[in-house]
């Protein structure tokens, strides 16, 4: 196979892995099914859930992970099933597997369906937590989540980011290739010898 050819092909492979990327912003699809950020109330009743640390990354979401810990964190909740609007919910955060309390809030009702919790020292140290949602209705039984996370993972790797930078780097090269004889006979001639000894 010519050189250059290759060299575009891989170039064209790049470009359709950083388009298709964007897809993998909630856990590898565009549709609710596959979201990492949402958890079950109840069979079929589902909440998402967002974390936010505005201090070390102004506009990234978080999920799963938080890169920080004693720095102010915001947690949002969204429930778009209209009954949960009506009922009184709790939040508590919690150390694990030790189970001590770092953040409490008692049950109340959130009549617009989302729920903006603000932690403004985050988490103490890094490690496993909890978050615990208890809907507390007027009648009948309460119900119990949980979702873990984990703090202190350091700085977001973004794969979205990750295949960009590939994709650029690449371009570049494959630009450079064309225009530079010098870098393309150096190129030519790596690929001869590695042709050579194969």
């Amino acid at each position: 196979m010519n050189t250059a050819r290759f060299i575009k092909k891989l170039c064209l492979a790049f470009s359709g892995l950083l388009f298709s990327a964007a897809l993998w912003a909630h856990g590898g699809a565009a549709g609710t099914d596959t979201d990492q950020c949402k958890f079950e109330l109840e069979p079929g009743h589902w909440i998402h859930y967002t974390a936010y640390q505005p201090s070390l990354y102004q506009a990234q979401e978080f999920c799963g992970s938080l890169p920080g810990t004693t720095t102010k964190t915001q947690l949002v909740f969204d429930y778009q099933d209209m009954r949960y609007r009506n009922m009184a919910v709790e939040f508590e955060v919690t150390k694990e597997p030790e189970g001590t309390r770092v953040f409490f809030q008692p049950a109340t009702k959130h009549k617009s369906g989302t729920v903006n919790l603000e932690l403004p020292n985050g988490v103490p140290e890094p490690g496993q937590y909890l978050i615990h949602i208890t809907l507390v209705p007027d009648q009948g039984e309460r119900l119990d989540a949980h979702m873990a996370f984990k703090a202190g993972t350091g700085g977001p790797v973004s794969k979205t980011n990750l295949f960009l930078y590939l994709f650029i780097a690449f371009a570049g090269l494959y630009v450079l290739y064309l225009s530079n004889t010098d870098f393309k006979n150096r190129v030519n001639g790596l690929f001869a010898k590695a042709k050579n000894q194969a």
